[in-house]
């Protein structure tokens, strides 16, 4: 039998349907979150509710950057492969919060990097983000992966680009292969209730007007979680080479307006919104734009789920859970 994969933040939103997929592929999964009260805490103990009825699945709750902790419970369990996707989230809380950001993803990234050496995994994969790419107009072409990742415009997007330089670093002297996930705007069912797409639900359900930033001219490259997960396997079942570090994008690499969104949203729900336009908020950027082509090349990647499918799914998942 295969030794236990271990993913972290396995109760946040992208955690818990990886975690899901792994299980139901057979896989033993050792999931790590600390629960914090960034939102809703109850809505991560709902997801933990769903893992637990795996049989192969365990639960350690506890904090990534508690570095002997994360190196124990990967030596206990004799952890080969890890998929690391916890983090401090979201832009406009860096403004007020950024020491959370520090411990969460540097430390923590830290932590994680040293139980993979520790351990001499066989392959580690991470969640970085597009917002490493910066403050981009759409221009015809997506965001590549080599592109100049070097102006970041909030905390958060520069911690995610610190990570990939400390993955960088590890892989060079130390030798197990990594993966860096550039993750392009993940929305779908049991998503964080801090996302437009989430909140904007909230409030048009319950009949408050919704703020649209950026006077409604953002764009993004929407991705249902889905396709996200199948990035996520895809990519696990390709490791690099020894002392190799690899950076992947996975996105939808169909940018959609803001405005459209809502738009799809209002007809999901079967209710129009009430808007109030905004300017930009510190740290928000203009677009993105994933270029998908790497991805592709190595495992075939192709998104599958419209943004109508998507919004759809998510409000019968709303209705349901807030029934």
């Amino acid at each position: 039998m295969s030794t236990p994969i271990l993913v972290t933040g396995a109760a946040g939103f992208i955690g818990m349907h990886v975690c899901e997929r792994l299980l139901d592929q057979g896989e033993r999964v050792v999931g790590i979150d600390d629960f914090n009260a960034y939102y809703d805490p109850a809505l991560k103990e709902a997801r933990a509710e769903r893992l637990s009825a795996y049989p192969a699945f365990i639960l350690a709750r506890g904090d990534i950057a508690d570095d002997v902790f994360v190196r124990t419970l990967a030596r206990e369990h004799g952890v080969k492969r890890i998929i690391h996707l916890a983090a401090q989230a979201g832009v406009r809380y860096s403004l007020d919060n950024p020491f959370a950001y520090q411990r969460s993803n540097l430390h923590g990234h830290l932590s994680i990097l040293e139980a993979a050496r520790q351990n001499d995994v066989d392959h580690l994969v991470y969640a970085s983000s597009s917002s490493v790419y910066g403050d981009r107009p759409l221009e015809g072409a997506g965001f590549r992966e080599d592109d100049p990742t070097v102006s970041p415009v909030s905390l958060y997007a520069a911690t995610k680009r610190s990570c990939e330089l400390l993955s960088q670093s590890y892989a060079t002297l130390y030798g197990f292969p990594m993966s860096g996930l550039r993750f392009f705007t993940a929305y779908g069912p049991w998503g964080r209730p801090d996302m437009a797409y989430f909140s904007f639900t909230e409030k048009i359900m319950r009949g408050e007007p919704i703020e649209v930033y950026g006077e409604g001219k953002m764009a993004r490259d929407f991705t249902y979680i889905d396709d996200i997960v199948d990035g996520v396997m895809a990519v696990l079942s390709h490791p690099p080479a020894r002392h190799a570090h690899e950076v992947y994008n996975i996105g939808d690499s169909q940018p959609v307006g803001l405005m459209e969104m809502i738009t799809t949203l209002e007809t999901a729900l079967g209710r129009e919104a009430q808007k109030v336009m905004r300017p930009m908020q510190p740290g928000d950027v203009t677009a993105t734009y994933a270029d998908i082509s790497k991805l592709k090349a190595l495992t075939g990647y192709q998104p599958k789920i419209s943004l109508r499918q998507g919004l759809e799914n998510f409000a019968t998942w709303w209705r349901a859970y807030r029934a």
